[in-house]
């Protein structure tokens, strides 16, 4: 047997092995989105100037250098639609040998231990998305949940981060 057939057939065998990966991670992402169903945001959109800013009272995530930020409505703690997505680059890269640390931050108006609570109750709606999406429980740090004032707006404050961290 030549050398170029060794060649030939170990490119197949890691293109196979890459096709079986990525098909077991997208079931495993179609498994997450059907179980959690496809709704549309049930919070109410207000919007009132602050100091410049539009206040929007709604679950929504955001990547901002390579943090993930979940916003959530007042008073609740579900897990944006996108978090899914949001997530991808810190799941590969705990797949890649780093951990996850999710931290809770909640504003400083209205009763301090129900915000405090909330915060942790918004943090572990994100760890279940994350081990939804494969992730392994140890590979997961909770940081205890803090009190944020935010730039403009309490909605800013109501957040959970997710970084990655060695």
């Amino acid at each position: 047997m030549s050398t170029s057939d060794d060649d030939s057939q170990q490119r197949f065998a890691l293109g196979f092995l890459f096709a079986l990966i990525a098909l077991v991670v997208s079931t495993v992402v179609g498994v997450v989105v059907y179980q959690r169903g496809i709704k549309s945001p049930e919070a109410t959109i207000i919007e009132v100037p602050v100091q410049g800013v539009i206040v929007i009272d709604e679950a929504l995530v955001r990547v901002d250098n390579g943090v993930v930020k979940f916003f959530f409505a007042t008073g609740k703690a579900d897990v944006a639609i996108g978090g899914n997505e949001a997530l991808a680059d810190v799941v590969r890269g705990v797949m890649n040998g780093k951990h996850a640390r999710i931290s809770g931050f909640h504003d400083a108006t209205g009763d301090a231990a129900a915000n405090i609570e909330l915060a942790k109750q918004r943090a572990l709606a994100v760890q279940a998305t994350l081990f939804a999406l494969g992730v392994d429980k140890d590979m997961v740090e909770l940081k205890k949940p803090e009190s944020s004032q935010a730039s403009g707006s309490n909605a800013e404050a109501r957040r959970v981060e997710v970084v990655l961290i060695d």
